[in-house]
C-alpha cells in the first residue's frame, strides 16, 4: 500500500485594472504582453502597455487619460468598448475617455480593453490612445462568441473555437471524472453551467450523469470539502464544454491517497468509462510503478492526467509520469489575428520533466530524456487566460479556474470526440499524429538542460509536449496498432487520513489543495 500526498492546485484569478509592467496585469502575477489577447475575461482583446513618460507628480501619473474607439470593418463606430474592470469611469461606451485615479506605482501601465462580445465586433478595429501613446487592435473573427451576464473566463464558444472542436460527436462516450471527497452540490451546479450556455441537460434522471463513491455505489459519499468540490466542478464543466454529448461519472474517492484514487480509476472502468480525466498529482517516488502503475494501466481507455502547477522547478509529477497515461501539459490561450484566431504560449507553471523510475514508452524519441518525458499534450491552463466554472459548495458561484487540473478534462474530451478510445494504445496517439496538433513554440516554464525539458520549440517540448488540440486528428488511431484488452489491477486496501493546507503563493491566486496525507 502507498499512501503518499497527492497535490491538486486550484487557482482563482482575480481581474485586476491598472498594473505595474513587470508586476502582473493579469490574476497570479502573469503579465499579459502588449499587443496579444486579454486575461482572465474572454471578453479582453488586447492588453496595451503605456508610458506615461513626462507626466509624473512624486512618481504617479497625474491627469492620465486612456482614450477607447472602436469601428466596424466598415468605419461605423461600435458601442461596448471599454477598459475592464469598469472602475477607471463609470461608462460602457466606445469614444469614452477614462481618468486614471492617482495609484499607479510607476510610470508604465497595462491597460485591458475588452468589448461586450457581439457578433457586430468580428473584425472590428478598436484603438486605445494616452498622452504620447496609441495602440491599434484589431480583433478576430474567432471572438465573437456570445456572452452570458458578467461571466469571465472562457467558455464553451471559446474552447469550440480554439481548438476547432467537432461539438455534435461524443455520442455513446463517457468521461469519468477522478478525485476525492464530496461535491454536494455537483449535479445542481453542472445543471446551471450547461443551461447557461446552451449544453443538453446531463442529469441523474436521464440517465448521462452519475456520481458514485469509490466503490461505485450511488450513494455513501465521502465526506464532503468545498475544495474538492471546486475541483471536481472545474473537471465536470470542461468535460462538458469540450463534449456535450458525452455521459460523465463523478467517481469520489475516499481520501487523496494513491489507494483510493486507484480503486476509483478502476470503479470509473468498471462502470463503462471510455475516458478518465485525473487532475491531480504528486512528486515522483521511488516504488512508484510497481505501487501504482497498476491502476492506470487500461488498455481501451484514454486517460488523461495533469503534468502539474508547478512549472519545471517542482519535478516531474506522477501519475503524469506513469507510461500508460497522456499526461497534459499547460499553455496560455490569447485571442490573435492570425489564420487560427489564437494563439498559446507555454504556461509557466505547466509540469514538465524527465521520469527518474518509468520507462520510456516506445513512441517517445526525445533524445535528452532515457526513461518517460512528461507532458504529451496540453491545453488552457494559465489561470490568467482561465475557463469560467460555476461552484456553490462554500462558494459564491461563477468563477475563473486554472491549472493543469483544467488541460485535462478538456483532452479527455477531445478523446471522447475523436471516438476511438477502445483502440487507444495509452498515450501514443498525439505521437502518430504530431502535424495534427497546433505545436507551441515559445514560452517556458523554468531553467533546465536540455533546454527541450522546459522551454518550448518547434516539434516536441516538455512543458506542452507535441502541442494543444486542433480538431480530433492528433487523438485518431492509425493502422497497426491492437485496441488491446481491458484489465483490472489488483486493489490493496482503503488509504490514510488527510488534512488539507491553503496558501497564497502569488498575489492574486490561491492554492488551497495541498493534501497531506497522515499515515
Amino acid at each position: 500500500m502507498d499512501n503518499r500526498m497527492l497535490l491538486k492546485k486550484l487557482a482563482f484569478p482575480i481581474s485586476l485594472i491598472l498594473a505595474a509592467c513587470g508586476g502582473g496585469g493579469g490574476a497570479g502575477g502573469s503579465s499579459v504582453p502588449a499587443g496579444t489577447g486579454g486575461g482572465g475575461n474572454p471578453n479582453a482583446i488586447a492588453s496595451i502597455v503605456l508610458a506615461l513618460n513626462g507626466t509624473l507628480v512624486a512618481g504617479r501619473p497625474a491627469n492620465f487619460t486612456l482614450s477607447v474607439t472602436a469601428k466596424n470593418s466598415s468605419g461605423a463606430v461600435l458601442t461596448g468598448a471599454y477598459v475592464t474592470p469598469i472602475s477607471l469611469s463609470d461608462s460602457d461606451t466606445s469614444g469614452a475617455t477614462f481618468v486614471s485615479p492617482n495609484s499607479v506605482p510607476n510610470s508604465s501601465t497595462q491597460v485591458t480593453v475588452s468589448y461586450n462580445g457581439s457578433p457586430a465586433f468580428k473584425g472590428a478595429t478598436i484603438t486605445a490612445s494616452a498622452p504620447g501613446v496609441a495602440a491599434q487592435l484589431n480583433i478576430p473573427v474567432a471572438s465573437a462568441c456570445s456572452r452570458v451576464g458578467g461571466i469571465q473566463g472562457y467558455i464553451p464558444c471559446d474552447l469550440q473555437s480554439a481548438y476547432s472542436l467537432p461539438t455534435s460527436s461524443g455520442v455513446g462516450q463517457t468521461i469519468a471524472l477522478v478525485l476525492w471527497f464530496d461535491d454536494p452540490n455537483a449535479e445542481s451546479d453542472l445543471a446551471v453551467y450547461r443551461s447557461t450556455f446552451g449544453l443538453p441537460p446531463c442529469t441523474t434522471a436521464n440517465g448521462c450523469f452519475r456520481k458514485v463513491n469509490e466503490s461505485g455505489q450511488q450513494g455513501n459519499y465521502p465526506m464532503a470539502d468545498a475544495s474538492s468540490a471546486q475541483e471536481e466542478s472545474l473537471d465536470l464543466d470542461m468535460a462538458s464544454a469540450v463534449c456535450p454529448n458525452c455521459h460523465l461519472i463523478l467517481v469520489e474517492g475516499n481520501t487523496p491517497t494513491f489507494t483510493d484514487v486507484g480503486v476509483s480509476e478502476n470503479t470509473a472502468v468498471s462502470l463503462g468509462a471510455t475516458e478518465i480525466s485525473n487532475s491531480y498529482g504528486n512528486t515522483e517516488f521511488a516504488g512508484e510503478n510497481t505501487c501504482c502503475d497498476a491502476y492506470y494501466n487500461h488498455p481501451g481507455v484514454a486517460i488523461t492526467v495533469s503534468s502539474g502547477d508547478g512549472g519545471f522547478v517542482s519535478g516531474t509529477q506522477y501519475p503524469a509520469a506513469s507510461p500508460f497515461v497522456t499526461a497534459v501539459g499547460g499553455s496560455s490561450l490569447v485571442m490573435s489575428n492570425n489564420n487560427r484566431g489564437w494563439d498559446e504560449t507555454v504556461w509557466p507553471g505547466s509540469g514538465s520533466g524527465c521520469s527518474a523510475f518509468e520507462p520510456k514508452p516506445t513512441w517517445q524519441t526525445d533524445g535528452g530524456c532515457p526513461k518517460r518525458m512528461v507532458s504529451d499534450v496540453s491545453a488552457v491552463a494559465d489561470p490568467a487566460t482561465g475557463v469560467a466554472v460555476y461552484d456553490t459548495y462554500f462558494n459564491t458561484g461563477w468563477r475563473v479556474f486554472g491549472g493543469t487540473s483544467a488541460s485535462s478534462p478538456i483532452l479527455a474530451g477531445v478523446y471522447a470526440l475523436a471516438g476511438n478510445a477502445a483502440s487507444v494504445n495509452y498515450g501514443s496517439f498525439p505521437y502518430l499524429h504530431p502535424g495534427s496538433l497546433n505545436d507551441v513554440v515559445t514560452g517556458s516554464n523554468g531553467v533546465c538542460s536540455p533546454a527541450y525539458f522546459c522551454t518550448a520549440q518547434v516539434g516536441y517540448d516538455g512543458p506542452t509536449g507535441l502541442g494543444t488540440p486542433n480538431g480530433v486528428t492528433g487523438l485518431l488511431r492509425a493502422l497497426g496498432f491492437s485496441s488491446g484488452v481491458r484489465h483490472h489491477a489488483s486493489l490493496p486496501g482503503p488509504g490514510a487520513r488527510s488534512r488539507r493546507v491553503c496558501s497564497k503563493p502569488r498575489p492574486g491566486e490561491y492554492a488551497c489543495d495541498a493534501i497531506i496525507v497522515d499515515q
